[in-house]
């Protein structure tokens, strides 16, 4: 056989690093490197966001353009694949400017991405699989819930290392951690209390509950006193105090029925307060709706409804309030409660997705990070 010639080695060295990065495989070769964004907001949402539905946007992580009509303007390589190299269910994202990482979950496994390179700089498996994680504010530590297993893990941001378990065998599901770094909330599939970690002693400090059934999503104040959950068998929400533990309301949705529903298999899942936290929307599955409630009252009161493409998962919010962000891919105006866009792919695909973060870049860095869970920023006084 005859010796590869520089310019042969070339063009083969530029398929492989080609191929690779369309596989989303970059642990051994380093996948070029692209420019980062230009100064402004984007969108960056994790694929398959909707179980492992390739239909609903491919594989990867697609970014938009939040201040150009959230226009698509890449797809990063990601890992995240079985052993058939076909991909797996996104569970969370995840990102933080202080290590300019973005993490990504799967069911398996979680990955490291650079922020500025897009590399993949690591993904590890983890004992009882992975959830949807929250992420400390300084961006230093995961918490990473198990696949509906008894433990979450505490795990080292930038590294990927476990730090510490707690086990509140409550069939690990759904994780925030609260916008003042001293708390975290561990919600489970398999129980209606909601189970607080002193971030400082990595331990369990308390619980809030119970709540009527199981917690599914949920979301928390800026003020961290107060969390709104969905639970299974109800349209609408609970109310519970961060403080007491006690549970304060249940609020239904007036004026539409339960029905049958494609995944999740509750009514409401999904729930997410605007920044100001002057409302809170809920996700109606069977009629395609999400319901708008005036947070300014207690119990909140039912405002409107707004139909959207697709049966809802979830739903978070652009940092200033001004868009929802369903997991349908509508982009609504607050203000207004109208779609305004709907996310699509490079090829014109509607783009869904659960998992999605928002990031700002300024001289080539990311300076701040959204969240996934539609926090309230609102601090205390």
């Amino acid at each position: 056989m005859k010796r590869m010639t520089d310019r042969g080695r070339r063009i083969w060295n530029f398929c492989l690093l080609g191929g690779l990065a369309v596989l989303g495989v970059c642990r051994e070769s380093p996948c070029p490197a692209s420019e980062p964004p230009p100064n402004g907001r984007y969108l960056y949402v994790a694929l398959p966001g909707i179980r492992n539905y390739l239909e609903f946007g491919g594989h990867g992580i697609a970014v938009f353009d939040i201040d150009h009509g959230h226009k698509f303007v890449r797809r990063i390589p990601t890992g995240g694949l079985d052993e058939n190299g076909k991909p797996r269910n996104v569970k969370g994202v995840c990102a933080s400017p202080a290590t300019g990482l973005i993490h990504v979950s799967t069911t398996h496994t979680i990955m490291a991405l650079d922020l500025v390179t897009e590399q993949l700089l690591w993904e590890k498996p983890y004992e009882g699989g992975c959830d949807r994680m929250g992420i400390t504010p300084d961006g230093q530590t995961l918490y990473l819930p198990s696949l509906e297993k008894d433990h979450w893990h505490i795990v080292a941001a930038r590294t990927g290392e476990i730090l510490a378990r707690i086990d509140p065998r409550s069939g690990a599901h759904n994780t925030i951690c609260g916008l003042n770094g001293q708390e975290a909330y561990l919600a489970g599939l398999k129980s209606p209390l909601l189970t607080v970690v002193d971030v400082s002693k990595r331990d369990v400090a308390r619980t809030v509950g119970p709540f009527s059934a199981s917690i599914r999503p949920f979301t928390v104040n800026g003020a961290q006193t107060l969390v709104f959950v969905n639970v299974n068998e109800l349209l609408g929400f609970e109310i519970g105090d961060l403080r007491t533990g006690k549970k304060l309301h249940r609020v239904e949705v007036s004026g539409f029925r339960p029905g049958p529903v494609k995944r999740h298999g509750c009514p409401s899942h999904g729930i997410g307060l605007t920044p100001d936290e002057k409302e809170v929307w809920v996700c109606d599955a069977a009629n395609s709706r999400l319901h708008v409630f005036d947070a300014t009252v207690m119990p909140p009161q039912q405002r409107v409804s707004i139909e959207v493409r697709e049966q809802p998962g979830w739903v978070t919010f652009s940092l200033d309030g001004k868009y929802a962000y369903p997991s349908t891919g509508d982009i609504i105006e607050v203000a207004t409660h109208k779609i305004v866009w709907g996310l699509t792919d490079e090829t014109g695909t509607a783009v869904h997705s659960e998992k999605m973060v928002e990031i700002h870049w300024k001289d080539r860095v990311p300076t701040r990070t959204g969240d996934q869970f539609g926090l309230g920023r609102v601090k205390a006084r």
